[in-house]
């Protein structure tokens, strides 16, 4: 995405971008952003774990522990407190972030 950010700077160009990448290289640059919060630009993430009975391997357990803390409020805290440049780069939505 960093070199997508530069081509597109050289070349004046537009592209889509995710905002930690925007603003590790903005300063390399003179993009701007144009657009964000529309809806149709929602990059929500995921986290879910594998089926135990079709991948027997996998560690069911662990990856259920890492869940319940990514879903914790310590966890969610943590997310919405990871910034670049003073911008809050991912929203919590699993449960409010307690402070």
């Amino acid at each position: 995405m960093g070199q997508t950010l530069q081509m597109a700077d050289e070349k004046r160009a537009y592209t889509l971008s995710d905002r930690g990448t925007y603003l590790t290289y903005k300063a390399k640059g003179e993009l701007v952003i144009l657009v964000q919060g529309d809806p149709a630009l929602f990059n929500p993430y995921s986290i879910i774990a594998v089926n135990p009975a079709r991948y027997p391997a996998v560690r069911y357990f662990d990856s259920m522990a890492l869940i319940a803390w990514i879903t914790s409020p310590e966890g969610q805290r943590m997310i919405a407190d990871f910034k670049v440049g003073g911008e809050m780069l991912f929203h919590p939505t699993a449960v409010p972030p307690s402070n």
